[in-house]
């Protein structure tokens, strides 16, 4: 974690966005079992907690008292019982003070402190949740129903959230290209291992065993599958062939939580079909503009509807779609192919902030999600800014079902060769080729060393482990 005048400085920060008066109140995360009480899955911090209270221990709640400018963690310390299952424990007191907090006290002593600040009418700023354990304490503190926490929840803590975590510092950008350098060695090593009639578990397992040993785990469910036309694909039941294609979706948690996010895709046995090159470089060219474009100031909106229009062209070089580019891509045409977002924000959450709205993390009063096929699946559409970290993750997929579907509703047939997908696509599979970024001051910056991406650069790599 980093020191504690970064949790002074960010609550300090917080404390003077903020228009309006009363306690914030932010849950850490609880223990969550696994299949019994005493047997937990393995525990993750709250990204809100640890970004302004550092504590990465279960059971904490945080509160910033807006009035009094005063900073508490509420937790309990162990007792003999713990002692003898954990060894002997730092002092809740002196754990909090790492982090630049001077008041510390017992859970039952939070029950008090929000009883009495309902009963002086004080308001109240909590985040939207995600947890049923997390959503019935909070109902016990404020002596409501879980499902009624809504008058609770505070745009104005939420925005204030948003604005402060949007923009990385040099030491959060630390700790992403530390989960980036652990991202590129669970991608290589799977490159390496991409051969014939090894199971597609064995690779997932080394790779997040990769992680686990590196940081704290990964970021997100490893996607690896031969049938990268699924876009989260998270079977790993398959024995690799050759002539098929690998897509790992796969990313790490350094230990300080903030994360990485890559996609590669991969030619079982080291080599690329002339079809699987011709799709392959489409989709690259796509992540190459989309590259060349990202800078403070343009949206990620446009960046996203360019590279859709690079896979349109390129899908119409190899006789799949036809007709005017520009009318293709306004009419969705691309999203039978691209049937999502070119990336979103990244860093203690691997989806950013998602838990607190995508809408409110990804948008703006100017630029609005679009209602439309493919594009609908945007995260990240308004103005880029220098400091956002955010994923380029362009793709092609042939979707048997959803080509099935087109083709019988007559949808974009003036776009689409829907007999030449039937002949020589409907087994293909997908692609997906997906990079962290930096924005900076007249551009953008690839995270970490770029995992090898160009047909040479892959096939190079495979090679290694034959």
């Amino acid at each position: 974690m980093f020191n504690k005048d970064t949790y002074i400085s960010r609550r300090e920060r917080l404390h003077a966005m903020m228009p309006e008066k009363g306690l914030i109140l932010i849950p850490g995360n609880m223990e969550a079992e696994y299949n019994y009480p005493h047997n937990t899955y393995h525990f993750r911090q709250d990204s809100t907690f640890v970004y302004l209270f550092g504590l990465d221990l279960p059971n904490m709640f945080g509160v910033i008292d807006l009035d009094e400018g005063k900073d508490y963690i509420f937790g309990n310390d162990v007792d003999i019982e713990d002692i003898i299952w954990m060894g002997p424990q730092i002092p809740l007191k002196e754990k909090a003070l790492e982090f630049g907090v001077n008041h510390t006290a017992p859970i039952k002593d939070l029950y008090s402190m929000i009883k009495e600040a309902v009963q002086k009418d004080r308001q109240i700023h909590i985040l939207p949740t995600y947890r049923g354990r997390t959503e019935i304490m909070l109902g016990e503190l404020l002596e409501v129903h879980p499902q009624k926490l809504t008058p609770f929840i505070s745009t104005s803590l939420r925005d204030c959230m948003i604005k402060l975590r949007e923009k990385k510092d040099a030491l959060e950008i630390e700790e992403i290209e530390r989960a980036c350098a652990i991202g590129y060695e669970m991608h290589t090593t799977a490159m390496q291992l991409a051969q014939p009639g090894v199971s597609e578990q064995y690779i997932a397992g080394v790779i997040e065993g990769i992680a686990l040993s590196k940081g704290k785990g990964i970021s997100f469910a490893t996607i690896l599958s031969q049938h990268g036309e699924t876009l989260h694909n998270h079977d790993h039941s398959g024995i690799l062939t050759t002539g098929k294609l690998m897509l790992v979706d796969a990313g790490a948690e350094a230990n300080s939580y903030y994360a990485s996010d890559n996609t590669r895709t991969i030619p079982v046995g080291g080599k690329f079909t002339s079809k699987q090159k011709d799709i392959y470089n489409i989709v690259l060219a796509a992540n190459e503009k989309a590259n060349s474009m990202f800078a403070p100031g343009i949206t990620n909106l446009d960046c996203h509807l360019a590279a859709a229009k690079v896979i349109a062209e390129g899908l119409k070089s190899v006789g799949i779609m036809k007709g005017n580019i520009d009318d293709a891509v306004a009419n969705g045409a691309h999203a039978m192919f691209f049937p999502h977002g070119l990336g979103h924000m990244m860093g203690l959450d691997v989806h950013d902030m998602e838990g607190y709205g995508q809408v409110y993390v990804g948008y703006d009063d100017k630029i609005r999600p679009v209602d439309q096929f493919g594009t609908e699946n945007l995260r990240l559409g308004k103005k880029l800014e220098e400091g956002f970290v955010i994923t380029n993750e362009p793709g092609v997929y042939f979707i048997p079902a959803l080509i099935e579907k087109w083709k019988k509703e007559g949808i974009n047939h003036d776009f689409i060769n829907f007999d030449i997908l039937e002949k020589e696509y409907l087994d293909f599979g997908g692609i997906r080729l997906e990079d962290d970024l930096l924005i900076t001051k007249t551009g953008a910056d690839i995270l970490g060393e770029r995992i090898p991406i160009t047909v040479e650069e892959v096939e190079a790599e495979v090679a290694k482990g034959a």
